[in-house]
């Protein structure tokens, strides 16, 4: 049966060592494959690559935030996290071009569930996107093969409105993701930006 899955990826500076250019390959691949996804973008990464973040936006893909330092948002004060999230939208919409409103990441998920937290990114203009299909490709001991698996597998058991969570830099995320694009296709999927979606995915209850 038909059904719509949102591919999502946070580009972010990797908290482990990555290949260099896996950014210009995940776009490569995307092009090929002629699939629009949605980039989570933090304000410093962009600021560092600016010709990766103005590619993105060139490319067709959505953009979001996903905040200036990466920071786990519950832990910063009202003012704390309105100044991170302000400082991510100049970066990104003087880098890449665009901006970023209303779509935003939570930095690891924190404070996806929180009232404080959301309450704060409403008065700034933003909802936050969670996902409810986890790649896991965060995880070095993760394979291609099992990341493949994982995504297809939970797309599948997701159905129609399916958010995948990726990374822009793991070697493991772009050797995954033709096997994941063909596999979902033929499946039945239809790749979109989750501005397609009519509901996006509920954070578990904190």
């Amino acid at each position: 049966m038909p059904f719509r899955i949102a591919l999502t990826f946070d580009a972010e500076h990797p908290d482990r060592p990555a290949a260099a250019g896996n950014g210009e390959r995940l776009l490569d691949l995307l092009a090929n494959e002629g699939r629009r996804a949605t980039f989570f973008v933090q304000g410093r990464w962009a600021e560092a690559y600016p010709a990766i973040a103005r590619r993105i936006v060139e490319a067709g893909h959505l953009v979001g935030s996903h905040s200036h330092y990466h920071a786990r948002l519950p832990l910063l004060s009202d003012e704390g996290i309105a100044a991170d999230v302000a400082s991510a939208q100049a970066a990104i919409l003087e880098q890449a071009g665009v901006d970023p409103r209303p779509w935003f990441r939570c930095p690891f998920g924190a404070g996806a569930a929180d009232r404080r937290v959301l309450a704060v990114l409403a008065g700034l203009g933003y909802r936050d996107v969670h996902w409810n299909v986890s790649s896991e490709d965060w995880e070095p001991a993760r394979s291609p093969a099992q990341v493949a698996g994982l995504v297809v597998e939970r797309a599948l058991a997701i159905g129609d409105g399916a958010v995948v969570l990726q990374h822009s830099w793991p070697d493991q995320t772009l050797a995954a993701l033709p096997e994941i694009g063909v596999r979902l296709h033929d499946l039945g999927a239809t790749f979109v930006t989750v501005d397609e979606l009519p509901v996006l995915p509920a954070p578990p209850a904190s």
